[in-house]
């Protein structure tokens, strides 16, 4: 038998590690050629097996996993393809292939990255009016600030308006500190995804460390865009393309809340 998705298995050019991944999904879909789907425990982790054999990703690593329920969510989706299989439908499965292809073995480059955001991260870039968005900024980025201060001797400093402010250096240290709790390559892809979805890597870290959920997340990154829409209203398209943002966040903690503790 072939090898599972090797006609999406192409090298990708692209610099970033995770998008080349997340690429390498984008091919002519595959027919669906098993008819049964189960897992099983090995050396890797928890397989995916379709008529009994391991699914490997796009570079031909073995699709494994952690943790039962994770598995359970891959094996859900494999078994839900129907005449062809459909990375689109498959949110669980692209997470995880970018984690085994793009992440594990670009490890240092996807942690440089998340602490590179740290370096311009949103909460640091305030409003200086109208005073209704500065007062909702400030209730709702504050804590976040206070907490990577107080807990993890994250000092960042905070300026009005959108001219960069370089950070001082052990606050950038004291970040990549913090970071390096989650140096894991499924637990970095859940967290670079959060990171990437929210513009902010402190949201991402908060999140990883229990201090806010999934829904505080998503409020606190669009502090910004709903005082727009409260004001100014949206279109269809801006609202199709939030709503799946939101989806794509939802799957990266949804796995990374089943990961072992």
């Amino acid at each position: 038998m072939r090898d599972i998705l090797s006609d999406l298995s192409d090298a990708m050019s692209d610099p970033d590690p995770v998008r080349r991944a997340q690429i390498q999904m984008k091919r002519p879909l595959p027919k669906r050629f098993y008819k049964d789907v189960s897992t099983d425990k090995a050396e890797e982790g928890f397989r995916i097996l379709l008529d009994g054999r391991p699914v490997r990703t796009p570079r031909k690593n073995v699709l494994a996993v952690p943790t039962q329920p994770i598995a359970d969510r891959l094996r859900a989706e494999w078994d839900g393809q129907a005449e062809e299989i459909d990375p689109a439908k498959m949110p669980v499965t692209r997470l995880v292939n970018t984690a085994i292809d793009g992440v594990a073995e670009n490890l240092d480059a996807v942690f440089e990255e998340i602490v590179r955001f740290a370096g311009t991260d949103m909460l640091c870039y305030r409003a200086d009016s109208p005073d209704g968005l500065v007062e909702r900024q400030r209730e709702g980025w504050d804590p976040v600030i206070r907490w990577a201060a107080e807990a993890k001797g994250v000092r960042f400093i905070l300026v009005e308006g959108v001219m960069h402010q370089e950070q001082p250096a052990p606050a950038i240290a004291a970040f990549a500190a913090a970071l390096s709790a989650w140096r894991d390559p499924l637990a970095l892809a859940c967290v670079h995804t959060v990171t990437t979805l929210t513009g902010s890597a402190l949201l991402g870290l908060a999140f990883a460390e229990g201090i806010i959920d999934a829904d505080r997340v998503w409020l606190l990154a669009h502090i910004d865009e709903d005082w727009q829409i409260e004001h100014w209203g949206t279109d269809e398209e801006a609202f199709h393309r939030r709503e799946m943002r939101r989806e794509e966040l939802d799957v990266a903690v949804s796995v990374f809340l089943e990961m072992p503790r």
